[in-house]
Parts: C-alpha cells; sequence; structure tokens
C-alpha cells in the first residue's frame, strides 16, 4: 500500500492486520472462515494466501474453543487477534473472556500478559437476522482487566487494530459493520496517529457536546451539518476508547458549550450513556446549562431487519435531543 491512499474501513482493518503479521511473527489471526474465505465482511481477505495456515487459521464453530485456545496461546507469547464473526454470536465465549481473559494478568500479578484482541463487529444497518445486530460493548466496558475500543473510520481503522495488537492487554475490539464498506478516507501513513486510548474531537462547535462511538459518529457529524444551516453550532467527539474513558477532551467540551448529549446504538438503560453522563454530572456540575441527554436504542430485543431504522438513533432523533436541550 501506497504511503497515501484512499482506503474503506474494511481496507484499513485488513491492512493493518497485514502490517501487524509482516511485523510480528509471534501475531496470529483465528475464527470462523478467515482464512479461505477471507472473513464474512472479507476483512481478512488475501491474508492466509500470504501468511499461511499456520497463521491465519479457520477455526471450527465454536467461539468458546475458538477464545480458549487464544488464551493458551497468549500465554505462550504468542498474540492472537480472534474474530468473533457476528455480535450475537460472542456470547457462547462470554464466560472465557470475563473468568479468564480478563483476569489472568491481574491473577498472576503481572506475570502472565495477556496480548490479545478479540474483534467485534458490531451495530444494526446491515438489515440481518437474529443475533447479527447485537451491541454488546457495556458489558465487556463494565469488566475490569479488559480494554474496550471502537473505530469509526478507514483511518482509525488501520491505526487502531496495530495499536490494539501490540498493547499487553487484551483488547475487545469494535468494528461497526454497516461502515465496513460505506465510505473512503485518505490514509497518510506519514502522519503519526494519536495513542490507542484516547478519544477526539472531530468537529468544532460551540452550543452542545455530542459524544459518539463506533457507528454513531457519521451519525452525529450529520446532525451536526443540519444543526448548522439552523445556526446552531453542534462540537462532535469520537470517544473511540470505552475503557478506560479518555474524558479530558470531553470535560474541557462541555465547560465551554454547557450542554452535552450521548449518542449509541446500544440500550439507552445501563448503557455507556449512563456512565457518561454520570461522570459529566460530576465533573461539570456548574458548567452544564441543562441535564445530559441520551440518545440510544429502545429497551427491548433487536427488532426484525424491516423495523430497524426506527429502533436505531437517527438523524432525527438527535436533532430532536439538540432541540431539548437548546431549550432549557
Amino acid at each position: 500500500m501506497s504511503e497515501r491512499t484512499k482506503i474503506t474501513l474494511a481496507k484499513g482493518l485488513n491492512a493493518g492486520l497485514r502490517k501487524a503479521l509482516e511485523n510480528d511473527p509471534k501475531v496470529l489471526v483465528m475464527g470462523e472462515d478467515v482464512g479461505k474465505l477471507g472473513g464474512v465482511f472479507r476483512i481478512t481477505d488475501g491474508l492466509q494466501k500470504d501468511f499461511g495456515e499456520d497463521r491465519i487459521i479457520d477455526t471450527p464453530l465454536a467461539e468458546s474453543g475458538i477464545v480458549g485456545t487464544a488464551v493458551g496461546l497468549a500465554l505462550r507469547g504468542y498474540r492472537p487477534v480472534v474474530e468473533i464473526q457476528f455480535d450475537g454470536f460472542v456470547y457462547p465465549a462470554y464466560d472465557q473472556i470475563v473468568c479468564q481473559v480478563a483476569k489472568m494478568r491481574y491473577r498472576s500479578r503481572g506475570r502472565s500478559p495477556m496480548p490479545m484482541v478479540i474483534r467485534i463487529p458490531f451495530g444494526g444497518g446491515i438489515g440481518a437476522v437474529e443475533h447479527h445486530s447485537e451491541s454488546p460493548e457495556a458489558q465487556f466496558a463494565h469488566t475490569p482487566g479488559l480494554k474496550v475500543v471502537a473505530c469509526s473510520n478507514p483511518v482509525d481503522a488501520y491505526w487502531m487494530i496495530q495499536q490494539a495488537i501490540a498493547c499487553d492487554d487484551p483488547v475487545i475490539f469494535l468494528e461497526p459493520k454497516r461502515q465496513y464498506h460505506a465510505e473512503k478516507a485518505e490514509l497518510d501513513e506519514s502522519i503519526a496517529p494519536p495513542p490507542l486510548f484516547t478519544s477526539r474531537v472531530v468537529r468544532r462547535g460551540t452550543d452542545v457536546t455530542v459524544l459518539a462511538y463506533g457507528p454513531t459518529v457519521r451519525t452525529a457529524l450529520r446532525a451536526a451539518e443540519a444543526a448548522a444551516g439552523e445556526g446552531r453550532s453542534l462540537e462532535v467527539i469520537d470517544l473511540r476508547t470505552l475503557s478506560p474513558l479518555d474524558l479530558d477532551p470531553v470535560y474541557d467540551s462541555v465547560r465551554r458549550t454547557g450542554r452535552a448529549i450521548v449518542v449509541h446504538e446500544a440500550h439507552v438503560n445501563l448503557g455507556l450513556g449512563a456512565e457518561l453522563s454520570a461522570r459529566i454530572s460530576e465533573e461539570c456540575f456548574f458548567s452544564l446549562e441543562a441535564p445530559v441527554l441520551r440518545v440510544g436504542g429502545f429497551d427491548t430485543p433487536y427488532p426484525a431487519a424491516r423495523n430497524e431504522e426506527h429502533f436505531l438513533p437517527d438523524l432525527d432523533r438527535l436533532l430532536d435531543a439538540v432541540d431539548r436541550s437548546l431549550a432549557f
């Protein structure tokens, strides 16, 4: 890949994985159909051909076995990258992740690092069937010992997957599946990326701070464009890291705007928005001009594909929250 090139999010992940595999022979990729097929979303396309079946490993359809095997490999000094084919398929491996992956380094007093990445395509918007459009991020962010990050654009995807693989702690790596092939961005490899566990202001504004991650960053940016046409200025922050949260940029922004809205596809009840609202209220109480508002999925199981457009937070629901915030 040339120093400057246009890439999709899927291509960014593929190129980032390729770079990590080239740079470290201890990096392995494991998962269902990641080899010959190149993954259901073609994220690992061509990797088995170039790196061989001993490093790009097609596994049985057994998520608990995949993650359990990766735990053993990590303990032996490898850096396994596990692909969970769809977000709703992660639950058979949940016991392994929260009981072994998350606790091994702490349990061993640091003697047994767990350099392991678990890639999870998450969120909706692709018209999929049941178990294929979940947003389980809060369950993992609530588990001490796990790092949780979410990329939202092609350039971040390229750099963040490499940074996650280099981390000695286990990283849950969330990928917004509807963004895989949605748009292209220019990657300039001469520009150093920001550190992995940091949030970033992606659009400056003065009236309301909008916090988003993964698939809702694009929604927030569209809302900012629409609001600008009505004379309202939204500042958009891409959180990027869900555990640990990087909140200094958030606090700085909210102290300037006096208002905050959190938007995510996951259910509002006990979602990441609840924690963010609490932290902002604690740290920025005397700067707030309105309550922190949350926009997210409804408290129901994910609906059938024909109804998902009503379930997912969209432009209208976010702009309605902007109106309510500015009404105070």
